[in-house]
């Protein structure tokens, strides 16, 4: 673990879960308003008639950031390190895995095109498969997430996470804005500040903590010089 390839291997890991975590709480809040509000979007009055499935779809927009919000919590548990950090993650990620499987699937039956549920499943199954690759013998030896990382690590771990969300949110008008305009109006425009300040935030913190995690590996390595001097 204390090797540059397990440290790299170990935040990419994180990196990722911390971006799947995103696109999922990303995804259910992008299909509240055509779970919850159908009548106001003509494109998706198909979700009423003739059969409802508003119903369906108000069920992943629950499920879908309930996933999200457990993606978070796993993410912390791989940067702090312990003994079912990693087994929590693979349950959080094939959850998420199937179910936003079953979303992409049936937006594909019923709609006719799945964007973007398509992509939080494509980001949930390509993760799910890195983290399970992971679980090979000489690769667990390299990253063991049940053993707690230093201080330095832990801080540039978390701040990459934090980044990477950040980043993925603040981006989410270009790469969803396509699927989500009609007649000149983009859906997006009304999640534009939550999408700003909670992006601003997360990028910003992941700067904080990633220049705060050199701080502390810059002092470590004047710290080690000074007692090979003595």
């Amino acid at each position: 673990m204390n090797t540059v390839s397990g440290k790299v291997l170990r935040v990419f890991a994180i990196l990722l879960m911390a971006m799947t975590a995103a696109m999922n709480i990303l995804g259910g809040a992008g299909t509240t308003c055509v779970a919850f509000f159908t009548k106001n979007y003509p494109p998706y009055w198909v979700l009423i008639k003739p059969v409802d499935y508003r119903w369906l779809y108000q069920s992943f927009v629950i499920t879908t950031i309930a996933i999200g919000i457990a993606g978070i919590a796993v993410t912390v548990g791989l940067i702090r390190g312990g003994k079912h950090a990693y087994r929590n993650t693979l349950i959080v990620l094939a959850i998420g895995t199937v179910l936003n499987a079953i979303h992409y699937f049936t937006s594909l039956a019923v709609i006719g095109k799945a964007a973007p549920a398509n992509v939080v499943f494509y980001i949930n199954f390509f993760t799910l498969l890195v983290f399970l690759i992971l679980a090979i013998p000489a690769l667990r030896a390299l990253v063991d997430f049940s053993i707690s990382g230093k201080n330095a690590d832990k801080l540039t771990g978390g701040g990459v996470a934090a980044l990477v969300a950040g980043v993925v949110i603040l981006s989410t008008p270009m790469w969803v804005g396509v699927s989500h305009a009609y007649l000149g109006s983009n859906w997006m425009e009304g999640f534009a500040w939550p999408i700003y300040i909670s992006g601003t935030i997360l990028t910003l913190g992941g700067l904080a903590l990633l220049a705060r995690g050199a701080w502390i590996s810059h002092d470590q390595v004047i710290a080690g010089v000074e007692i090979q001097a003595l």
